[in-house]
């Protein structure tokens, strides 16, 4: 009998296991605790997770129709029950009109968080244009959100991007913009209670401009709806608090 087709079969399954995938696409991610005494600037937040964590990275392609690829990498970490987040993004053209809470951010060049904490399928969609502009909903799919109260919003969620907060029309070129996040457990206001620390949950991440001049629609695991939504909680990945 010949050994190496198995010997194959064995590798590639291997891989698949380290790299975080499952026989359903399902990734997982181990989100790392970081120790820090008080709390912290967003500006201690960025340094700590450039220092603490790994890079991951927003790549895939799940249409055919939008094949445009920017560069979206983010890293995760979680301190004091808050989850620290922070995106890095390269792309063709950067659009930010959006200046209202709960706007439609996604038109604009966005970075996305969807995040459902108890694993159920009810879930957290995080949205934020390139100058920080949140859109924050909770519900169990596209058709039934409630939207987070804008006070809370801007209360309890902290927002930095190195584009500043000022909106501008579409510019063309080469762009480069960072954001860090910083949303504490209390923000989640449908899971009163949650702590980080332990937590097994599901989560997404995105990058897209559904308005750009190149309409995008990127995700860290993979989306198998026929058209663009990243409303499929069927699809999220994996996420461990450590």
């Amino acid at each position: 009998m010949n050994s190496k087709p198995f010997i194959l079969l064995y590798y590639v399954w291997a891989m698949g296991i380290a790299c975080g995938f499952t026989g359903q696409d399902d990734r997982t991610l181990k989100v790392k605790e970081i120790e820090h005494s008080g709390d912290a600037s967003l500006q201690e937040v960025s340094d700590l997770l450039e220092s603490q964590t790994e890079l991951h990275d927003i790549d895939l392609i799940n249409w055919d129709a939008f094949s445009y690829r920017p560069k979206a990498q983010f890293r995760i970490a979680h301190s004091n029950n808050q989850i620290w987040l922070k995106y890095y993004i390269e792309e063709k053209s950067i659009l930010a009109e959006v200046v209202d809470v709960n706007g439609a951010v996604s038109n604009d060049s966005c970075v996305e968080f969807f995040f459902d904490p108890q694993a159920d399928g009810n879930y957290y969609n995080f949205e934020f244009n390139c100058i920080g502009t949140p859109l924050l909903a909770y519900g169990p799919g596209r058709s039934d959100r409630h939207f987070v109260d804008e006070k809370s919003i801007q209360e309890q969620i902290q927002v930095k991007s190195t584009l500043g907060t000022t909106s501008f029309k579409e510019q063309t070129g080469e762009h480069t913009w960072e954001m860090t996040l910083v949303i504490p457990a209390e923000s989640l206001l449908h899971d009163e209670g949650l702590q980080l620390k332990g937590l097994h949950a599901k989560a997404n991440f995105y990058k897209c401009g559904n308005k750009t001049a190149e309409a995008h629609y990127l995700s860290w695991n993979p989306v198998k709806a026929e058209r663009p939504d990243f409303h499929r909680p069927e699809y999220f990945g994996t996420v461990i608090f450590e």
